[in-house]
C-alpha cells in the first residue's frame, strides 16, 4: 500500500497571478507568476471565469478552478489576487489590500479606471515592491509609498504631481520639527512642490474655460 501524501510543504511562492480588470471584465492589469495559465489564451479564459463568478458570489473569498481568489471591488475596477487552493486566504487578502490601499494612498481617493491608465508606470512599480516572482514583499502600504519613492530615479506623476508631493514628510520622534526656512532641502522640496500644484491648477482652469 501507498502511503497517504504528507502535508503541503510551505513555499515562499504564495501568489500566482495579480490581476486587475474593468467593468466589462476586460484586463487592465496582469501579472501571472508561474505556469499554471502559460499562454495568453489560457489566460483570457481563467480572467472572464473569475470575473463572471464574482459578479455573482458575494464576499471576498473564493474557490475556482482549484484555486483560491480573494477579489475586491473599487470604482469600476476589480482586483484579484490568485493562490494555489490550499493557500491562506488571510495572506492573500494582505497582498490585495496593501495594494488597494497604497494606491489610494497615492490617488487620496478611490482607485478608478481612468487614474489607473493615466498612471499605469507606476501602478506596476508598486505592484513589484509589494509581490516579487510571486513571493510577498510586503502588506504594509505606508512602506511601499516610501520604498518606492526611494527606488526610483525619475518623478513619477500622480495627478499631476511628483510622487514625492505625495509623501508624507519623514519625522524624527527626538528631534524637533523644523521649519522649511531651516531646512534648505525641505524648502526647495516644498517650492517645487507648491510649483507644480499651481501649474497643475492653472492648466485645470484653462480647460474648463475652454
Amino acid at each position: 500500500l501507498e502511503a497517504p501524501p504528507g502535508p503541503q510543504e510551505p513555499s515562499l511562492y504564495t501568489v500566482k497571478a495579480l490581476l486587475v480588470l474593468d467593468s466589462l471584465g476586460q484586463r487592465l492589469l496582469a501579472k501571472y507568476y508561474d505556469s499554471t495559465f502559460p499562454t495568453a489564451k489560457e489566460q483570457s479564459a481563467f480572467e472572464r471565469s473569475i470575473f463572471m463568478q464574482s459578479q455573482r458570489a458575494g464576499g471576498e473569498v473564493a474557490s475556482m478552478q482549484g484555486l483560491t481568489v480573494v477579489y475586491r471591488s473599487s470604482g469600476d475596477l476589480c482586483f484579484y489576487v490568485v493562490g494555489g487552493g490550499q493557500e491562506n486566504e488571510l495572506m492573500l487578502l494582505s497582498v490585495l489590500t496593501c495594494l488597494l490601499d497604497a494606491l489610494g494612498h497615492l490617488l487620496q481617493k478611490e482607485v478608478e479606471k481612468r487614474w489607473l491608465l493615466d498612471n499605469m508606470e507606476g501602478t506596476f512599480l508598486v505592484v513589484d515592491e509589494i509581490v516579487d516572482r510571486g513571493v510577498i514583499l510586503e502588506s504594509d502600504p505606508q512602506q511601499v509609498v516610501q520604498r518606492l519613492s526611494l527606488r526610483v530615479r525619475a518623478p513619477i506623476l500622480l495627478h499631476g504631481l511628483p510622487l514625492s508631493c505625495l509623501l508624507p514628510a519623514p519625522s524624527s520622534p527626538s528631534l524637533p520639527p523644523r521649519s522649511p526656512s531651516q531646512h534648505p532641502t525641505a524648502s526647495s522640496s516644498l517650492t517645487t512642490c507648491q510649483a507644480a500644484r499651481s501649474r497643475r491648477t492653472q492648466g485645470t482652469a484653462t480647460n474648463k474655460q475652454h
